[in-house]
């Protein structure tokens, strides 16, 4: 979130650190999973990829469920010298193609229950889906955010937007059975998902996000173009699953 352009959400670390260590902790498989911490995987792309095929609808998402993540993703990653913002880099059309495929529906999620309240450290705890679960956060912080600031969290300014997510972040919100905390950690895990993926995904738009932290793509290996670099400063341009296609 922005306090100061390249402050993230928990207040202290840069955005350009935060993503640093977020992108190494999905490379490394160690980012748990959105809403749920589900150890289910990423949706299949669809058929047609790429700039000219990106959707003009949403798959699932709803115009209120729409907006309402421009607002959240943009508060988290807003526009700056960085890099564009979340949404101008897809990241909603990539929360939409993950909530509209398997991973949405709950491929390989644990659904039979026992459902009790459990600690803090354990997570989320409701049997549903990770589409119902963005569908009933969504619309739980909608309605928290207008009996206590009067609107919509769309609706709201951007320092009111940022107040109220620090506050979901804290636990300070009334969700009703949601745990306002974890929707706040799904929400955010999500968005850096989307704005570090591989573009095929629907985010990291013009592979913005690896080119702000220096990840080179898909390729595992650079040993003969550094040799042939000559010791000389080596940027490769970042390749996508796309571009091998």
């Amino acid at each position: 979130m922005a306090g100061g352009r390249e402050a993230d959400a928990t207040g202290g670390v840069k955005r350009r650190e935060l993503l640093s260590v977020a992108f190494a902790a999905t490379a490394a498989g160690a980012l748990p999973p959105v809403a749920a911490r589900a150890a289910a995987g990423p949706s299949a792309p669809p058929a047609e990829t790429g700039p000219a095929a990106r959707p003009q609808a949403f798959l699932t998402l709803s115009p209120a469920e729409a907006e309402f993540l421009t607002a959240a993703v943009d508060t988290l990653i807003p526009a700056d010298a960085l890099s564009p913002s979340a949404s101008d880099l897809g990241v909603v059309v990539f929360i939409d193609r993950q909530l509209a495929g398997a991973w949405g529906g709950g491929a390989r999620l644990y659904r039979s229950g026992p459902f009790v309240k459990g600690k803090p450290e354990h997570g989320y705890q409701l049997p549903l889906t990770p589409r119902e679960y963005f569908a009933a956060g969504i619309a739980a912080v909608d309605l928290w955010a207008r009996a206590g600031f009067g609107r919509p969290l769309a609706a709201l300014d951007q320092p009111t937007r940022e107040a109220a997510l620090h506050r979901l972040e804290r636990g300070e919100a009334d969700l009703g059975e949601l745990s306002p905390r974890d929707f706040f950690e799904a929400l955010l895990a999500v968005t850096i998902e989307g704005f570090l993926a591989d573009p095929i995904y629907g985010g990291n738009r013009d592979k913005a996000g690896w080119k702000m932290v220096g990840y080179p793509g898909l390729p595992a290996t650079y040993a003969n173009a550094v040799v042939r670099a000559k010791g000389q400063p080596f940027h490769p341009a970042p390749k996508s699953i796309e571009d091998f296609l």
